[in-house]
């Protein structure tokens, strides 16, 4: 050890490839100034053959909020419902002690099953914990990309058993629903025309508001169902993505999203009633909200009343596009289906196809009739067919 003494401190001196090392320890203790000096050479030593410290990870709520939380904020800035998405999951993780407050490379896998066990003791639905497990496992996975740890994180597992959407409208829940929602734009202007000869306006001079769009949900509905546009696809149309027969949707989820949709009869008529009586505003379906346009929330209770006054147990409004999918997907190629959905592949695709037990009985049939009636399209070598229903019932 090269220390030496400089009025009450220690200093070590030595030579590092060629070049003189020598600095103050700060110690008066010559022991701790050699252990000082041991250390500097080590450092240097690992500095040479590309060795570094090992930086200690964050915590994940560390790693949330000065890394995630930016990063989504910016990537989803023109996405409130994705953000809502990664602020909704994160707020339920961070809420979770044992993993919120434990270094990202240190958490095991019987700490996210005791959070799942958490999730499973409020009585959350399968669909609910897999969106807080995604935020997690999309967290790890940037944690890892980033050099953020060292080592491979966890493998995040999405539980089994989540619910989908199953439900497809018949021909006639869709009128009695479509119907419902005229009654009910109906029984707006009709109570608006009563107030007007009521005590309030005749006697005390009180106008009642006038209502500003009755027949909102019809209009929204006759869309959702004829173009099968996502609700919030439909819900942020402007006018200027209204021309030629066709919806231009320019923003959405993915690339695909961005799209142009035809439209049939009854939805054109609908789009072109409203710009005749259109109010003064960008969007095509304007509301009195934050955003300007029609929310989900504007319409939570008028559709609730519209699916009890039809009889049709209620459905989600996300329930006509998997009509509308389900619709299509008997009369055009699977593409073409993904196209005008907005999907980037089929696959997504297939899990809006819904078949209906009346829809697989006509194929059977039309099948049957394209086989020769009776005739199975298979025979032997001596020609026979397979035997119609009366003669087995005859058998």
């Amino acid at each position: 050890m090269s220390v030496f003494k400089r009025g009450e401190v220690w200093w070590y001196k030595f030579t590092w490839h060629g070049e003189p090392v020598r600095e103050s320890t700060k110690q008066t203790n010559k022991r701790v100034a050699q252990q000082m000096e041991a250390a500097r050479k080590t450092a240097l030593a690992k500095g040479e053959v590309g060795i570094r410290e090992r930086k200690a990870a964050p915590t994940l709520r560390e790693f949330a909020e000065s890394r995630f939380v930016p990063f989504v904020t910016e990537r989803s800035a023109d996405k409130p419902r994705t953000l809502r998405y990664y602020q909704n999951g994160l707020r339920a993780l961070l809420a979770f002690k044992q993993l919120a407050e434990t270094r990202l490379d240190e958490i095991q896998q019987n700490q996210i099953t005791e959070f799942v066990a958490r999730c499973r003791a409020e009585q959350l639905e399968v669909s609910s914990i897999n969106r807080r497990l995604e935020v997690l496992r999309r967290m790890f996975k940037l944690a890892m990309e980033w050099g953020t740890v060292e080592k491979p994180l966890p493998k995040v597992a999405m539980l089994p058993g989540a619910k989908r959407r199953e439900r497809v409208l018949s021909v006639e829940e869709e009128t009695a629903y479509v119907r419902a929602t005229m009654e009910l734009g109906q029984n707006i202007l009709a109570a608006h025309g009563k107030a007007l000869t009521g005590i309030r306006a005749r006697l005390r001079g009180i106008e009642p508001v006038k209502p500003r769009d009755p027949f909102l949900l019809r209009d929204v509905a006759v869309v959702l169902l004829d173009c099968g546009l996502r609700p919030e696809e439909c819900f942020r149309l402007r006018w200027d993505e209204v021309r030629d027969g066709a919806l231009r949707i320019t923003h959405g989820k993915t690339a695909n999203a961005r799209r142009v949709v035809p439209m049939p009869d009854r939805a054109m008529g609908i789009i072109e009633m409203r710009r005749g009586a259109a109010l003064s505003s960008e969007w095509v379906f304007p509301a009195e909200t934050r955003s300007g346009h029609v929310e989900a929330s504007t319409l939570k209770k008028p559709h609730r009343k519209a699916c009890a006054l039809a009889g049709v147990d209620y459905f989600p409004l996300y329930t006509m596009r998997h009509t509308f999918i389900t619709r299509l997907a008997a009369h055009v190629d699977p593409y073409t289906l993904a196209h005008v959905a907005g999907h980037a592949d089929f696959a997504t695709t297939r899990r809006y196809v819904h078949p209906q037990a009346a829809t697989v009985r006509e194929a059977m049939e039309r099948a049957r009739k394209a086989w020769g009636g009776h005739n199975s399209g298979h025979s032997d070598q001596t020609g026979a067919t397979a035997p119609s229903a009366e003669q087995l019932t005859n058998n």
